[in-house]
């Protein structure tokens, strides 16, 4: 064994709005971006920063509810938790999830009261407000006899972070943070995604020991080969030792966010489940908000899940079909179609002629680049289902003016499109006077012996069913969707 002393790694949580990411971008510009590759940092999910001659890890995690598991993982990762608490506010509900994970993983906190050069505070009356409501929570502060340090700071200007960074160093010393860097490597996926270019590749922290180019590796049952290893400021490594983020080139695929070098596979999903609920969804069985998520990064996606999943307490509501990182595909919207299904995206966009086969198919899709428009309008939409608020979008109207022969028993409606557009996707209904006759899809849309996608007013065509229908001239042919 040869342990030495090693970099601290450190977690920033707090409630939304309170100065998290301020503060990460602060030290990251103060610290990183004079050194290095003409102050261009990347955006890896961590970097490291040199205080008095030393280096700190710090973890780039997400601060909003939605990301409650990345910022549960980030604890779990983290020898020391940076509690960051808006001097005017106090605490707030995030801010108690967040003293819940630093609780659970038991790492050594220390509290950051920001923003404290804010016009009108009375600093002293609100500091006491804070350390009261901090120790309702089981934190006793060092004034209050307890052991964990607290600083006042404003990330904005910059007033007093040093200062915190020299806590984290002294909590560090405290703890004697070891590293065997003569070891295999031991490190956590903090992020991690589908590059077009490099393929998939995993921010992943080296724990302890030492990743090396073309060490084999097996992380959350992902195979590969370290092809690459590039630091937060876009240098290429030979190696990463105890503490330090990199990002690993060579996997087979992209591993979950949270998956540990060595860990093998988790168990797969039941494929027979699976094909039963896609075969209820066809027969309608269902009448939940079916939903295809797409994301830019594992960690994202699985933050957009666990809180989605969240939805369906008591009756169900929502039901994540498909989902996956990279952007939204013609494979997509041919599963919405299918499944009768929304698309949402997150950080992403329809590629190639998806957005005009979603158009065809009268697919739905959403895309956000913040994560809480996108849980807030999913939430909206389907406690309105709940409520029994459905409502019906017609797309277009036919009327059946020929009929033909087809095959030994088939039937083609040749119909007039009188209004909007129909196409093979949607549902359509017959409707004989005021009477619903038959509802149905379409087999196949002709025109001039032509198939085609779709038909639009004015146009004249041949349809067929997708079942038998006893139709007549005069019927109207409706194409519709329940919303």
């Amino acid at each position: 064994m040869s342990e030495q002393t090693r970099p601290p790694i450190v977690t920033i949580l707090g409630h939304v709005d309170h100065g998290k990411t301020t503060l990460l971008d602060y030290i990251r510009k103060a610290s990183v971006a004079a050194h290095e590759h003409g102050g261009i940092t990347q955006a890896i999910g961590a970097y490291q920063v040199e205080q008095e001659g030393k280096l700190i890890t710090f973890i780039d995690t997400p601060g909003h509810a939605a990301f409650e598991k990345m910022r549960s993982r980030g604890a779990q990762v983290a020898d020391i938790a940076v509690l960051v608490v808006a001097i005017d506010d106090g605490i707030m509900p995030q801010t108690v999830e967040a003293i819940k994970h630093i609780q659970n993983a038991k790492v050594p906190m220390i509290v950051a009261v920001n923003k404290i050069d804010l016009a009108g505070i009375n600093q002293i009356a609100q500091m006491e407000k804070i350390k009261k409501q901090l120790s309702d929570h089981n934190i006793l502060v060092e004034e209050y006899g307890g052991d964990v340090p607290i600083v006042q700071l404003s990330a904005k200007s910059g007033l007093n972070v040093d200062k915190l960074l020299e806590m984290v160093l002294l909590v560090a010393e405290i703890h004697e943070l070891k590293g065997d860097s003569t070891l295999p490597a031991a490190g956590v996926v903090i992020e991690s995604n589908l590059d077009k270019f490099k393929g998939p590749i995993a921010t992943i922290i080296i724990r302890n020991g030492t990743l090396k180019k073309n060490d084999l590796l097996l992380v959350g049952g992902v195979k590969g080969k370290v092809r690459g290893l590039i630091d937060h400021t876009g240098k290429n490594l030979d190696s990463a030792g105890p503490s330090t983020p990199v990002v690993v080139l060579g996997l087979e695929a992209v591993p979950a966010v949270g998956a540990t070098l060595g860990e093998e596979a988790s168990e797969k999903k039941d494929d027979k489940a699976i094909k039963s609920l896609l075969d209820k969804l066809r027969q309608g069985d269902q009448e939940i908000l079916n939903v295809i998520v797409k994301a830019d990064k594992q960690g994202s996606l699985e933050a957009i899940e666990d809180a989605l999943n969240l939805f369906n307490t008591g009756k169900e509501s929502l039901k994540i079909i498909s989902s996956g990182t990279g952007d939204i595909g013609e494979a997509d919207i041919k599963l919405a179609s299918t499944t009768r299904s929304i698309v949402v995206g997150f950080n992403v966009k329809p590629i190639g002629t998806s957005a005009k086969m979603a158009e065809t198919e009268h697919v739905l899709i959403r895309t956000y680049s913040i994560i809480y428009e996108l849980i807030d309008e999913l939430k909206d939409a389907t406690e309105g289902m709940l409520a029994g608020e459905l409502t019906e979008e017609i797309f277009g109207t036919a009327q059946i003016i020929a009929e033909f022969p087809f095959g030994d028993k088939g039937r083609i409606a040749g119909c007039r499109i009188l209004d909007g557009t129909i196409s093979k996707g949607p549902k359509v209904r017959v409707i004989r006077g005021e009477e619903i006759i038959a509802e149905g899809k379409l087999k196949f849309i002709k025109k001039v012996r032509e198939d085609v996608a779709k038909v639009e007013k004015g146009d004249e065509c041949g349809m067929m069913f997708d079942q038998e229908i006893d139709f007549a001239i005069g019927d109207l042919i409706q194409s519709y969707r329940t919303i």
